[in-house]
């Protein structure tokens, strides 16, 4: 009898390891350089004179800063609460319904901007709004910007959401149907507290993807519509000072925070 082959591990695989701390460090490393160099108390980015917060002082009190902070929160939070709402819905409609002529036509409609290169996305947003205010004389000013973060944003709320519905046992809702609840009581009593962790999964990485996001930005974006990705693209055309590197060492941070809020949820199992 032939014997049953011990499924390959990745892992043991001769150079493996090396090869992927060369990639961790090469891919860590510049960012770990920026965060050390934001506590330079030298006015050069690269000349370490000492350790200091002032950089971080001089960015929190920058009032172009606080601006870009705020365009910044407007939009992602907006855009985080409208491509949530409809990530659900259409994870609902696509999970807890019959299959239906379609379905995987919308499935990969869904996830388009996922695929498709973001540059593309944004040439063909600016160009829909130009042709919009073109003809139509409609510039919803940062409204523009806030709908096409939302557009964009709702792949990443319609992953973590569709698999938490995926997870969820029918049977739930089947007996609560049995228990003569309309539709609307089954969904709130019973889908949706169990939906829960899925949808702030979802709402987290929607927002860090609106928050993070540089190139659709600055294609739509118009006067006075700067966020901080868009800000500290401005500053490093600038003669450059550690500022710089407490601003991005501050985003990174907010980044960081949301991500794992995004990864503690998803791994939440009632």
């Amino acid at each position: 009898m032939a014997k049953t082959r011990a499924p390959l591990d990745t892992k043991e695989q001769p150079g493996f390891r090396g090869v992927a701390l060369f990639c961790l460090f090469v891919l860590y490393a510049p960012i770990l350089i920026l965060m050390i160099f934001s506590f330079n108390s030298g006015s050069i980015v690269t000349h370490w004179e000492g350790v200091s917060l002032h950089w971080y002082g001089t960015a929190i009190a920058n009032d172009d800063f606080h601006s870009a902070a705020k365009n910044t929160m407007i939009i992602a939070i907006t855009a985080t609460i409208v491509s949530t709402v409809t990530a659900t819905l259409a994870a609902i409609g696509m999970t807890r319904v019959k299959p239906w002529k379609g379905l995987m036509t919308a499935f990969m409609v869904i996830n388009l901007p996922l695929m498709v290169p973001e540059i593309v996305t944004a040439i063909a947003t600016l160009s829909f709004f130009a042709l919009v205010a073109g003809k139509l004389g409609i510039n919803l000013g940062i409204g523009n910007l806030i709908i096409a973060h939302s557009v964009f944003c709702i792949p990443f709320a319609y992953m973590p959401i569709r698999a938490r519905l995926e997870d969820m046992d029918l049977t739930l809702e089947q007996a609560a149907a049995d228990l003569y609840a309309t539709p609307w009581h089954a969904f709130r009593r019973v889908t949706l507290p169990l939906l829960v962790p899925g949808i702030l999964s979802g709402m987290a990485l929607a927002f860090i993807v609106s928050f993070d996001d540089f190139t659709i930005t600055q294609l739509v974006a118009g006067p006075g519509q700067t966020t901080l990705p868009l800000y500290i693209w401005n500053q490093i055309r600038r003669p450059m000072t550690p500022e710089i590197n407490a601003i991005s060492t501050i985003l990174l941070m907010v980044s960081i925070i949301v991500v794992a809020i995004s990864f503690l949820i998803a791994r939440k199992r009632r």
